[in-house]
């Protein structure tokens, strides 16, 4: 006579949704990561250090020179390019030892950032511990951030002939390319948490995230200002150039005209000014709007202080320009402006629509969260 068993020791007593816990800190954990390697990054463009490692080798390149004849080697190969010939010429080899870490360790962290991503996803696929929904956005935020690794190679390929530094269209792009990535994965961790908010009229779920996308949009800005040294020149605000608003014929200059936006210093400062100015005041009437719609704590917390915080970030940018842009400034808008993005997905991903209220996570930690539930 065969023996029967209960069905439930035949069945997985974890379904993937109890393992939220353990996946969400993960992704947090990838985005702390990017947090730190948009940093170094933008340390090492302030540095102008981008330009130190002359070749792309994704897997040996990940041992830095190891000897005094492979340091030396490394900077004869930087001594070919024009940035060393035209802007560092003289440079001892300690001193290119400075920049060479910098770039160094930029690429170190996107090749962690990697392998934190990869190798937990991999774990997770095998236990079954990721949601068939979820899979298909993961396996396409590992796609993108291949591609970040070689759009950086892109970007430095521009500065290693004809020119000194990388070009401000790379830049930007690889820049903007890598927010968005961490903005996804941010916002993809936030939704798997328990959450809920109803109640939210339509108009300030379409604010919240039309201030993200301004936030991106201002991110982009700011790398053109970056790539073109547009912040070293028209050090004054309010005005600029000698106005509050410069003339039509030093803004457009450039033919064909649209080339202005990208290249032209002044138009280019110009717009990243403009676009501060809305991102502000839209802030500032969502956090109004969130006050007159008696939206919640939740909802009215998070309004505010994005209001709060980008009027910060104004306030930086502008003690930044009025000061030609030293380096702990700069750093220091630029770590501000990754910290304004966060608030921003976090409170819009808060008010976003779902489509299902989350299923209830088992707390993967407590004592009998291993036992089968026919047994208990």
């Amino acid at each position: 006579m065969s023996k029967s068993f209960p069905t439930s020791r035949m069945t997985d007593p974890h379904p993937a949704s109890s393992r939220r816990p353990y996946v969400r800190a993960w992704l947090y954990a990838v985005a702390a990561l990017m947090v730190v390697t948009l940093v170094v990054g933008g340390a090492t463009r302030l540095t102008e250090s981008g330009l130190s490692i002359v070749e792309w080798k994704p897997v040996t390149g990940a041992l830095p020179p190891l000897s005094q004849d492979a340091w030396q080697a490394e900077f004869a190969k930087y001594q070919q390019i024009p940035q060393y010939r035209e802007l560092n010429r003289g440079m001892s080899l300690e001193q290119f030892k400075t920049i060479y870490w910098w770039e160094w360790s930029h690429r170190a962290l996107a090749r962690l950032v990697g392998a934190v991503f990869l190798l937990p996803f991999l774990f997770f696929l095998w236990r079954g511990w990721i949601e068939p929904g979820l899979k298909a956005r993961l396996w396409s935020l590992f796609g993108l951030g291949a591609l970040l690794g070689a759009v950086g190679w892109w970007m430095v390929s521009s500065g290693l002939a004809g020119r000194v530094s990388v070009s401000q269209y790379r830049l930007a792009f690889h820049l903007t390319l890598a927010c968005a990535i961490y903005a996804a994965i941010l916002w993809t961790a936030r939704g798997l948490g328990q959450r809920p908010v109803d109640g939210i009229p339509a108009r300030l779920r379409r604010s919240a995230l039309g201030l993200v996308l301004l936030v991106v949009l201002q991110i982009y800005l700011g790398a053109l200002v970056a790539g073109l040294d547009a912040g070293l020149v028209y050090n004054t605000w309010p005005e600029i150039d000698g106005a509050l608003i410069p003339s039509a014929g030093r803004l457009w200059f450039e033919t064909p005209l649209w080339r202005n936006l990208f290249e032209n210093t002044l138009t280019v400062q110009f717009n990243h000014r403009v676009a501060a100015y809305l991102l502000w005041i839209v802030a500032v009437w969502h956090a109004v709007d969130a006050v007159r719609a008696r939206a919640g704590d939740a909802v009215l917390n998070g309004a505010l202080a994005l209001a709060c915080l980008m009027t910060v970030q104004a306030g930086i940018g502008i003690v930044t320009l009025l000061h030609q842009t030293p380096l702990p400034l700069a750093l220091l808008h630029q770590a501000t402006g990754i910290l304004v993005l966060t608030v921003a997905v976090i409170h819009a991903e808060r008010l976003s629509p779902r489509r299902s209220k989350a299923a209830p996570a088992a707390d993967p930690f407590s004592a009998d969260a291993s036992i089968p539930r026919g047994t208990r």
